[in-house]
């Protein structure tokens, strides 16, 4: 394992002595994160890792929220493949946005290098409600479907998607509610307004940890090593996996010399005992998937979503 992380270092340090002059001042990484939001204390913390690999560029962090995470995609898709912009996207937002917002050409425009962490979508409930997993939201929805509301971020979301996907699994109509933001569905959850909620890990874990909340479990087939004791949905008979990947993408046009310094440099990253270390405490496993994979499991993940967008449409389905 020393070997294998002291080759990687190695690799990343020769790269980045060919990252192209013009972008080795600064390079801006784009974020559909809102400035202040978990997701985007994720990308400056890896941001601050890529740029030691690089050994080059500082690497400023540029927050493009907006259209459910497309807007972001639309401005790294315009930058010049220059190697100066470069983005840090994620999925299901890429392919959810390009089967909801009519856009199927919308991942062709990208180069997706690798993603170099995975978040794990995590069903919550509120300490003074006692729900023990999953199976008691869809036991009591399919005794009254509006008896138990069940928080998410905005239509479109990973969270959102998840819940929608375990009302498909389950053939059962659940009361989904969802809020402006990953916060403010917490903040619902925390204060009693929604009996549950689907969340990013990295949303929940501090609550988690500090047992104002109670897992009721992850959207995973087996358990990980950040909350060993939180059981997943395949526990409960109910098999949905949901994970957020995040990882590096620029423009479709960039040359290959550009790419492989971001590539050799972001997975000596995933590899780093301390980005390891840290992506753990922030609900998050870091594990390098090379950009072919990636690119399978986009496509994989819009044929899903295409199919769950014929049956049950988020965004008319919530009023958006």
């Amino acid at each position: 394992m020393i070997a294998r992380r002291a080759s990687l270092a190695g690799l990343a340090a020769a790269a980045a002595g060919s990252w192209p002059a013009r972008a080795r001042r600064f390079a801006t990484l784009v974020t559909a994160a809102p400035a202040g939001s978990s997701g985007d204390d994720i990308a400056r913390s890896f941001a601050r890792y890529l740029e030691n690999a690089l050994m080059g560029p500082e690497i400023h962090v540029r927050n493009v929220p907006g259209d459910g995470g497309r807007a972001a995609l639309l401005v790294l898709a315009a930058a010049p493949p220059s190697g100066a912009t470069i983005g840090w996207i994620a999925t299901p937002v890429l392919p959810a946005r390009a089967v909801d917002r009519s856009d199927p050409d919308l991942p062709s425009r990208l180069i997706l290098l690798g993603s170099v962490e995975r978040e794990p979508i995590a069903f919550v409930a509120s300490a003074a409600d006692p729900l023990e997993s999953v199976r008691d939201i869809v036991q009591r929805a399919g005794q009254d479907a509006g008896a138990l509301p069940l928080g998410t971020p905005p239509p479109g979301s990973p969270p959102h998607l998840a819940a929608l996907r375990l009302q498909a699994i389950t053939q059962t109509r659940l009361n989904i509610i969802p809020f402006p933001s990953a916060a403010a569905a917490r903040q619902a959850l925390l204060g009693g307004n929604v009996t549950a909620a689907a969340l990013g890990l990295s949303d929940t874990i501090r609550a988690l940890r500090d047992e104002k909340l109670v897992g009721l479990g992850i959207a995973a087939r087996k358990r990980a090593g950040i909350l060993p004791d939180m059981p997943v949905l395949s526990e409960a008979g109910v098999p949905l996996a949901a994970w957020i990947r995040r990882g590096l993408a620029v423009p479709a046009d960039t040359p290959r010399e550009i790419q492989e310094p971001l590539i050799a440099a972001a997975r000596a990253v995933a590899a780093d005992p301390a980005f390891v270390a840290q992506a753990e405490m922030m609900g998050l496993l870091a594990a390098w998937s090379d950009g072919a994979a990636w690119t399978v499991q986009v496509e994989k993940e819009r044929a899903e979503l295409t199919a769950l967008w014929t049956a049950d449409p988020w965004l008319n389905a919530s009023g958006q």
